[in-house]
């Protein structure tokens, strides 16, 4: 928290350790808000989402006719960023070829799009984030090391959830919050005996796995509070 605070004013570039479903995003997303750039656009891509072709055209965009179905040009996400904020999520599976061209982007703030030959200049604020050791990356030659240099000015890790219980109550009553709202129900809180259920488990997804469980007994439970027997059935699951 303190580090999003530090942060979040500055314009270097911030990358964001830590396992998958950890909340990655949602520090991005707080370090934009809190961002001169908050009042623009924050464009997100997940460098695994797509092979590296379409990857390279959807983070760079290209021009009409570049290649088979490209039918009109296409603004990509760094050029929709201008003026604002770019998170890319797991970076570290960018292909060598496209970090090159981000390199460039980076440290000179211009690109070109798939087909183009015009250099585009853009303003974009870069957050990256990865659940691999970068560092191991750049050692087996997977990742460029200038690159990394670049893009790790700031630095913040967000550890697993099995190390923060004591977040476990803000967490579910955030995710309730949110579940209300979608379900247009009222569902109180969880028991304490529910709670201490949630605090003996591992949570080997994090986050993610943590929202998931509790949107599947908020469905199943009619009560306005969750008690520990909602949890019954997803512990002899697991």
């Amino acid at each position: 928290f303190r580090k999003i605070e530090l942060y979040g004013p500055a314009e270097g570039p911030v990358l964001i350790t830590g396992e998958t479903g950890s909340g990655k995003e949602l520090i991005a997303r707080a370090l934009h808000a809190r961002s001169r750039r908050r009042s623009n656009a924050f464009i997100a891509l997940n460098c695994t989402a797509l092979n590296e072709d379409l990857f390279e055209s959807e983070l760079f965009g290209h021009e009409r006719g570049s290649f088979t179905g490209a039918l009109r040009t296409h603004r990509g996400r760094f050029e929709r960023a201008h003026e604002g904020t770019l998170f890319l999520d797991e970076i570290g599976d960018m292909s060598m070829r496209v970090q090159a061209k981000m390199l460039r982007a980076i440290e000179e703030g211009v690109f070109e799009r798939v087909g183009g030959e015009e250099e585009l200049r853009v303003d974009a604020r870069l957050l990256s984030a990865t659940n691999v050791s970068l560092e191991e990356a750049v050692a087996y030659k997977r990742f460029r090391a200038d690159l990394y240099h670049r893009i790790a000015v700031f630095r913040i890790h967000v550890p697993p959830l099995r190390e923060r219980h004591g977040d476990l109550p803000l967490l579910a009553q955030h995710i309730l919050r949110a579940l209300n709202e979608r379900y247009r129900r009222e569902v109180r809180g969880i028991t304490p005996d529910a709670m201490r259920r949630l605090e003996e488990y591992a949570w080997p997804g994090n986050v993610r796995e943590l929202r998931n469980v509790l949107e599947r007994v908020y469905v199943e439970s009619q009560s306005d509070v969750i008690g520990a027997k909602a949890f019954d059935e997803w512990e002899r699951e697991r």
